[in-house]
């Protein structure tokens, strides 16, 4: 190759529109009338999780990854002035895809992004062309022995039991959710867990996240319904899955399989953040997916 030849890199875009009457923050890159594949992140992060898989995949699809409310660079309204849910997250990322023409999708969810997606999917099943899920969950079996004051917060939501809870949220919280489980910690940028800290730690954004954890009990009622969608539809589905999680344990990535068959699981040597040491493997596995089931 010579060296005046030049590599094209895709332009990313970071963008806020108004979704809602919320300021939503979305990044986006990749040809307009390429196919669309939308990124949903997990707690405590936002779309800067996908900031190095955004131009990794922009070359041939059209990419979109919003901040949900109350987290990155979107609004971060009032809990009197908004109700903080998962079904709440739904309708507002329904109407952003609305909004920039998104009719047909590939899914990849994380963590919160998967009940928000899956919430997404059982609305408009025949939007969803494909699924990428790296530990973000839909079944019983993902729920273990770290779930257990979480789920005591939902029998009981007294101050007792949500004070439990808070130090998942301090910045040694946010950070093992990173280095958890990953053999070669030099791979991290430890600025992704101080990123994520900055935002948390914003006045009432930590009774923004109780909320939140005390609605994802209405999200494992919903699992049935995930689940039932998955049988039905059977949409082509990639499990890139950090199987040293203990947020999101690997029997909660291997549940996928009773539903979809079909489904391509890969099992990485990795905690729940899978995308920050392992990008090197995923990215391949989701680019060869995709080409195989999305049409150009």
């Amino acid at each position: 190759m010579s060296a005046t030849t030049s590599i094209p890199l895709p332009v990313t875009h970071h963008r806020t529109t108004k979704v809602g009457g919320l300021e939503i923050f979305y990044r986006e890159a990749g040809p307009a009338d390429a196919p669309v594949v939308v990124l949903l992140h997990g707690y405590p992060s936002s779309s800067h999780m996908y900031r190095n898989l955004i131009p990794a995949l922009a070359d041939r699809y059209h990419v979109i990854a919003p901040d949900l409310p109350g987290f990155g660079l979107s609004a971060m309204p009032s809990r009197e002035a908004f109700t903080y849910s998962f079904a709440s997250y739904a309708e507002i990322i329904d109407a952003l895809l609305e909004q920039l023409g998104a009719r047909r999708y590939a899914l990849y969810v994380m963590d919160y992004g998967a009940p928000t997606g899956f919430r997404l999917a059982l609305r408009h099943p025949e939007r969803v062309t494909a699924l990428i899920t790296q530990n973000g969950n839909a079944y019983e079996e993902g729920l273990q022995a770290f779930w257990d004051p979480i789920k005591a917060l939902w029998a009981d939501n007294s101050p007792e039991r949500r004070d439990a809870v808070r130090p998942f949220m301090t910045l040694e919280g946010t950070r093992s959710q990173y280095v958890d489980g990953v053999k070669d910690v030099s791979r991290l940028d430890p600025a992704a867990w101080l990123h994520d800290q900055l935002f948390l730690d914003r006045p009432g954004n930590i009774e923004i996240q109780l909320e939140l954890i005390y609605d994802y009990r209405n999200n494992v009622v919903l699992y049935p319904k995930f689940q039932e969608f998955f049988r039905t539809y059977q949409p082509p589905t990639l499990i890139v899955w950090g199987a040293n999680d203990n947020i999101f344990p690997a029997e909660g990535a291997k549940a996928f399989l009773r539903d979809l068959p079909n489904a391509e699981l890969h099992l990485l040597d990795s905690g729940h953040f899978a995308l920050e040491d392992k990008a090197d493997e995923i990215v391949p596995l989701m680019r060869d997916f995709l080409a195989r089931h999305l049409q150009a």
